[in-house]
C-alpha cells in the first residue's frame, strides 16, 4: 500500500487493531458528528447553525468519503481521514474548525449561565444616583 500513513491509515488502523479498530474509530466519528449536529441544532444564533452544520458535515464527509475510498467503494479523491492521517496544514485547518464548532457550543450555552448567575445573585446592582 503506497503511503499508508497519509490517506490509507484507517487501512492500517483496520490491519493493526482489527475489527475492533476499525468500528472503534468508526464511532468516534458518528460521535462527532453527533455532537455536531447537536450544537448546530442548539446554536444561539443563525450564523452558529450554518457554521455548526458546515463543519460537521465537513468532518462528517470527509471521514465518510476516506473510509468509502480505503474500503474500495469509491475511487481515490486524495481526502485525508480527519485528526488522523498525517499532514500539517489539514490538521491545523480541522482544529481550528472544531475550535470554532466548541465556541459555537459555548456561545449557546454563556447566555443561560449568565441568567442562572443574574437569579441567584444575592446582591443586585443599585445605582448610587439616587442616594444624592
Amino acid at each position: 500500500m503506497p503511503e499508508s500513513h497519509t490517506d490509507f491509515i484507517f487501512a492500517v488502523v483496520g490491519e493493526e487493531f482489527g475489527y475492533a479498530g476499525a468500528v472503534g474509530v468508526v464511532l468516534l466519528y458518528l460521535t462527532l458528528f453527533g455532537c455536531g449536529v447537536y450544537i448546530a441544532w442548539n446554536a444561539s444564533d443563525p450564523f452558529g447553525t450554518f457554521l455548526a452544520t458546515g463543519i460537521t458535515f465537513l468532518l462528517g464527509l470527509q471521514a465518510l468519503f476516506n473510509i468509502a475510498v480505503v474500503s474500495g467503494a469509491i475511487p481515490n479523491k486524495g481526502l485525508s481521514l480527519p485528526f488522523i492521517s498525517y499532514g500539517g496544514s489539514n490538521l491545523l485547518m480541522l482544529l481550528v474548525a472544531a475550535g470554532a464548532l466548541l465556541r459555537v457550543a459555548r456561545a449557546a450555552v454563556e447566555p443561560v449561565r449568565e441568567e442562572a448567575a443574574a437569579a441567584t445573585a444575592p446582591f443586585t446592582h443599585v445605582p448610587l444616583s439616587h442616594l444624592a
